[in-house]
């Protein structure tokens, strides 16, 4: 039986088996007409190369109602790379560009703007994505932005539908829509959520009590995918973190810019594979361990900023309270596991649960250090309100950089 359960403060958009893809895209070939969509696909130069992103290609020539579409490069220093995204994306025709971050041409704006005070030298995918939504702003008419990765081994163009769908339709008044999966193989995967986000979420409730962003960020099925879809005015006013903590950033963002009955989640697939991360239980630097200071320190600021005090005593109850909730958890997933016949090692879990442990503790000093953070990605806004033709020089540097590289 299909889940139609709404829970938490925001609205969740469930897949009950009871439509087709065809019947979703001609819906959104009909609305997009008046409200163009833009979406954006980040992309390393190993990701370039890996069979999913051709996979993603192929499936996205065939999404009509998609205006414009900009593949953001990075992590690819060499022309070779553009020149082999370029070959790759053609697929997609004329409405695809490719924004090479690590091209001559785009390094020199993000210097423009490092000079005059906006921070935009850290490379990563907040980077990445900040960027094309700029490329994307120079368009006055595209309403709606969407992003997805472009790792996703069983990718289907539905997916996208089924994300941008609540935001395009006339009917519905969302702003922000954000995907949620079943991360499962022949065992569950998703431990950052599982054993991390969702009982630290718990135990920071028990901690300080009813802090409603705490309550907002826990109703997110998955806050950790990477796949959302928002207004091109709301896509103005966000701050985008720049490390691991882009898609809990993202949210406190929505979340300070929108109402919560304009924020939804939508269920886009029945199963979401991608490239693993290593969990390096040892190393804070790498891996998932990276992956969980980065989180954390931004929820603890994110808190902060919005006047909770987090002291010493605090933190350190959080860690006894977080262990507690996570080793529940454990149990859950374990009975989850053995009932549906999947692959379940509960050393391994329990292995996870204390690295994470461990993090809390790193990210509690790292916030305690520098509670504010380091400087963000400025929002758009502030960069229109500097220099308002930016988003058309980044429109620019696009098709300079095609036209000396397709010849």
């Amino acid at each position: 039986m299909a889940d139609f359960y709404q829970h938490g403060l925001i609205a969740t958009i469930h897949d009950l088996g009871t439509i087709q893809r065809d019947r979703l895209e001609r819906m959104l070939q009909r609305f997009a007409v008046d409200c163009h969509v833009g979406l954006v696909l980040p992309v390393t130069a190993g990701d370039m190369r890996a069979e999913p992103f051709t996979r993603i290609l192929d499936q996205l020539a065939s999404v009509q109602w998609i205006q414009d579409i900009v593949v953001t490069l990075g992590v690819a220093p060499h022309e070779d790379d553009f020149r082999e995204t370029l070959d790759k994306t053609r697929v997609l025709g004329d409405r695809a560009r490719i924004l090479w971050t690590d091209g001559p041409r785009v390094q020199s704006l993000y210097q423009q703007l490092n000079d005059a005070g906006m921070e935009t030298s850290t490379p990563g995918k907040g980077r990445s994505v900040w960027t094309a939504f700029g490329y994307l702003l120079a368009d006055p008419r595209l309403e709606i932005l969407a992003l997805h990765d472009c790792d996703i081994v069983n990718y289907d163009r539905e997916m996208l539908a089924r994300l941008c769908l609540p935001l395009v339709h006339p009917s519905l008044d969302f702003e922000f829509c954000k995907a949620y999966y079943a991360r499962v193989t022949d065992r569950m995967h998703g431990r950052v959520v599982r054993l991390l986000v969702s009982p630290v979420l718990r135990a920071l409730m028990a901690v300080l009590g009813n802090v409603r962003l705490l309550a907002y960020l826990e109703s997110f099925r998955y806050p950790l995918s990477g796949e959302f879809a928002v207004t091109a005015n709301l896509a103005r006013s966000n701050r985008i973190p720049s490390d691991w903590g882009l898609e809990v950033g993202t949210l406190a963002e929505v979340y300070r810019n929108t109402s919560l009955k304009r924020i939804c989640q939508v269920d886009v697939c029945a199963q979401y594979e991608h490239k693993h991360q290593d969990l390096s239980v040892d190393d804070s630097s790498r891996g998932l361990m990276k992956m969980a200071v980065d989180i954390l320190t931004n929820i603890f600021r994110t808190l902060a900023s919005m006047g909770t005090v987090l002291g010493e005593g605090q933190l350190t109850t959080l860690r006894s309270a977080y262990l507690r909730a996570a080793q529940d958890a454990i149990r859950h997933y374990h009975a989850d596991a053995m009932v549906n016949g999947l692959v379940f090692d509960r050393h391994d879990e329990e292995q996870a649960v204390e690295g994470f442990s461990r993090q809390i503790a790193l990210a509690g000093e790292l916030f305690r250090n520098e509670p504010v953070g380091g400087q963000a990605i400025p929002n758009w806004v502030r960069v229109l309100s500097a220099f308002p033709d930016f988003p058309q020089q980044l429109r620019d540097a696009a098709h300079q950089d095609r036209d000396q590289f397709a010849k």
